[in-house]
């Protein structure tokens, strides 16, 4: 796929346009938004990137217009599993209501960065070394198996990590949140807020999506324009998401283990890619294994669209069957 400087330069300021709309114009106000404002803007971000991908095919054909959509769908889904971690976040921080939109801007900024600088990084391994799909794909088997052990959101535990902690023993800290101030004065004394502790959790937990996401969606495209878009609408949208379906997530009692599947295949998929294109000399003497098939682009976004509608559909099916048991 050949995608000129000019085509980078457009793709890059009229996404940079979006974001800045939304961070800068519609999330600069502290508050919570309502149901109709998350639910125009998801629809306006999902057309968005659905027009992105047909755009895509038109242009450069099906198989890559496939290749955005397997990443994207991918890359959505896990921005959703995301949304269990910053709900137990806001909660283990008593993030007021209406500063938690400030803290999830903060994070997905965060976001962007950090999957920006994994993007460059992977782009330039994969291009000088083969051999890293084995490592990509075994730390996706990895993955998708811890996936599997906490099944649930009431798996989840929140604990602090060791930046969070040396935070709270080095630096000295308001009792309350001060707007959305990182830093405060109280009597003349610089203070830290609570919310710089957010950012830090957030900012941490997004360095740790970064480490899964990215090798997952090197597993569907190896195109650098691809793997930037995709990601990027992913997480556009992502604010409104937690305010409109916050509070329904725990239905998805089956999210994580659809997701343990779809990486889990993805790691199958990169293990059985890196043999087939092989040319480590203590494998198979150096030599391509012919055997090993190389699942194309088609049969990914089946497999990967397949598995989350099953998600879906028993996850719902779960949470009504548990409503009627509770109600009788």
């Amino acid at each position: 796929m050949h995608v000129s400087p000019t085509v980078w330069i457009i793709t890059v300021v009229a996404l940079a346009v979006v974001l800045f709309v939304d961070i800068a114009v519609i999330g600069r106000r502290p508050h919570e938004p309502s149901l109709r404002e998350c639910a125009v803007a998801i629809a306006v971000y999902v057309g968005l990137a659905v027009a992105f991908g047909v755009g895509v095919g038109f242009i450069s054909g099906g198989r890559y217009a496939g290749e955005f959509f397997a990443g994207w769908i991918t890359e959505y889904s896990l921005s959703i599993d995301n949304l269990f971690v910053f709900i137990i976040i806001m909660g283990a921080l008593k993030v007021p209501r209406i500063y938690q939109q400030t803290a999830l801007l903060i994070g997905i900024v965060l976001a962007l960065v950090f999957r920006g600088v994994f993007i460059a990084i992977g782009a330039a391994v994969i291009n000088q070394f083969a051999w890293v799909f084995y490592l990509f794909g075994a730390f996706l088997v990895y993955t998708a198996i811890d996936l599997a052990r906490h099944r649930s959101m009431e798996d989840e535990e929140y604990q602090e990590n060791r930046l969070i902690r040396f935070a709270r023993t080095r630096l000295p800290f308001t009792s309350d949140y001060h707007g959305t101030a990182l830093l405060t004065r109280v009597a003349g004394r610089r203070l830290a807020t609570p919310m710089l502790l957010v950012v830090v959790a957030l900012g941490t937990t997004d360095l740790l999506f970064a480490l899964d996401s990215i090798p997952a969606i090197f597993g569907l495209t190896r195109e650098p324009f691809l793997v930037f878009t995709a990601n990027v609408f992913a997480l556009m949208g992502l604010r409104q998401l937690y305010f409109l379906i916050g509070g329904l997530l725990s239905r998805l009692v089956y999210l994580k283990i659809g997701l343990a599947v779809v990486l889990g295949f993805i790691g199958v998929k990169l293990v059985l890619h890196a043999l087939h294109e092989n040319n480590l000399p203590f494998v198979n003497g150096g030599e391509g294994i012919g055997w090993a098939p190389d699942l194309g682009i088609a049969v990914s976004l089946g497999f990967i669209g397949a598995t989350l509608v099953v998600t879906v559909v028993a996850s719902l099916l779960r949470s009504r069957r548990d409503a009627v048991a509770s109600a009788e």
